[in-house]
């Protein structure tokens, strides 16, 4: 934390007071939910960007659409330049839609629809629906977003999470013990054991959740003759430690890592930058993430490829006990779906 920072402590508290406040409002019906047709899932987190909620959206959207649902994904997208609510498609310009909603479109195989008003969004993408399928919305970053109802709320909460302190000193948009009204937590398989007494707590204090463990992979390249050997990372991500961690621990430390805030737009001066730094430090490539890798124009990376191979890292997540996980939350939107066809009937 830096001094700056840290002289907005004592403000902090105030912070958490107020969101705490809001959250039981809603929950007392003070203010207003809005609820969508069809079920909501909501994937979220406690922190302002780096918890891991993209991949972790990808992976369900990809297991609920294998099991015959179909699947919508809700997103705001932050930094965007559009203010509409629209359908992202795979080749749509990030500056207008934003960085995670092109990439969702991207990988996820699945329609996504971005806007600041989310119930707006899924009755958009409900409009598209023209099969018999169980319909499911996958709210993106949702967890704070409470204007709209959610049928099962899930949180991702790392151990980074319960050492940070709230905004505006810290990254947490929400107080720890809000984790306690989820009906998931999903936690890192190697984090497990540190946040074991934290969950046991949180437990107690809510009305019980489920504890998911994901196993968190780092994808490089298909072929390994393409990595370059000595590579600069750059990066605008909320946590881009974590990006540099990662690398090393897949056995392919950077030279250095070229850091930008969380949702950056690249321009000719950033490539002029991340080229200088590989000058100085005599790097033959370089390796990023896929979310800024969906920001990069044709000519920035053909600028970059002049000095060697680009290499977009793919983060991959997958579920430890996936069976039991799955089967719960399969379970909990049939069941959801049998209370829709009754209340029809």
């Amino acid at each position: 934390m830096n001094s700056f920072r840290k002289s907005l402590l004592p403000l902090s508290p105030l912070y958490g007071a107020i969101v705490m406040a809001k959250r039981r409002m809603y929950q007392m019906g003070w203010l207003r939910q809005r609820r969508l047709p069809s079920p909501v899932i909501s994937v979220g987190s406690v922190s302002a960007g780096g918890a891991g909620k993209t991949p972790m959206v990808l992976m369900l959207a990809g297991i609920l659409r294998r099991r015959g649902y179909a699947v919508s994904i809700l997103t705001r997208g932050y930094g965007r330049a559009s203010n509409l609510i629209e359908r992202v498609d795979h080749c749509d310009d990030p500056a207008w839609h934003g960085d995670e909603p092109v990439l969702l479109a991207q990988r996820s195989g699945t329609p996504v629809f971005a806007g600041a008003d989310r119930y707006r969004a899924g009755l958009l993408s409900e409009q598209e629906w023209r099969d018999d399928k169980v319909r499911v919305h996958l709210l993106d970053d949702g967890f704070q977003h409470l204007k709209l109802a959610r049928n099962v709320d899930i949180v991702l909460l790392t151990l980074e999470d319960v050492q940070d302190t709230l905004l505006p000193a810290g990254n947490l948009r929400e107080p720890i013990e809000a984790v306690s009204q989820a009906d998931i937590v999903v936690i890192r398989e190697e984090e497990a054991e540190s946040l074991k007494g934290v969950l046991d707590q949180l437990q107690s204090d809510g009305n019980g959740f489920s504890v998911w463990t994901i196993h968190r992979t780092l994808g490089l390249a298909e072929n390994d003759d393409r990595l370059p050997t000595l590579p600069l990372a750059f990066c605008g991500i909320a946590r881009p430690n974590n990006f540099t961690r990662m690398l090393t621990a897949s056995r392919y430390e950077p030279l250095e890592t070229v850091a930008f805030p969380d949702h950056h737009l690249y321009t000719e001066r950033d490539i002029a930058r991340i080229l200088d730094r590989a000058r100085i430090r005599r790097a033959n490539g370089f390796v990023t993430t896929e979310k800024d890798a969906v920001k990069l124009t044709p000519w920035m990376r053909e600028r970059l490829e002049a000095i060697g191979p680009l290499i977009v890292a793919r983060l991959n997540v997958e579920l430890v006990n996936e069976k039991d996980a799955l089967s719960e939350l399969v379970q909990m939107v049939s069941e959801l779906d049998r209370r829709k066809a009754q209340e029809r009937s």
